[in-house]
């Protein structure tokens, strides 16, 4: 039987239709968002690390195109246990 609890990993994700490439999210992560060419931005989709957690929220909340946000799955340390 496989057991998961809690939220897991949380990943930074862009609806690209939505955003406008205001650059505003990168200014204010610089450590987990760049910037392409034509100002969109770059998200890994590496875990964000639990230092950066907060900041990433509020990064997410204060996008004006609403096109910048967290999504919660399973990373390393919340992977399934077989029981």
């Amino acid at each position: 039987m496989s057991v998961w609890t809690g939220r897991g990993a949380a990943r930074l994700r862009v609806d690209f239709i939505a955003c406008d490439g205001r650059g505003l999210c990168a200014e204010a992560l610089p450590e987990l968002i760049s910037l392409d060419d034509w100002g969109f931005p770059i998200v890994t989709g590496e875990p964000v690390p639990p230092r950066r957690l907060a900041d990433a929220r509020e990064t997410v909340r204060a996008c004006p195109m609403l096109a910048l946000r967290l999504e919660y799955g399973p990373g390393p340390a919340s992977r399934p246990q077989q029981a």
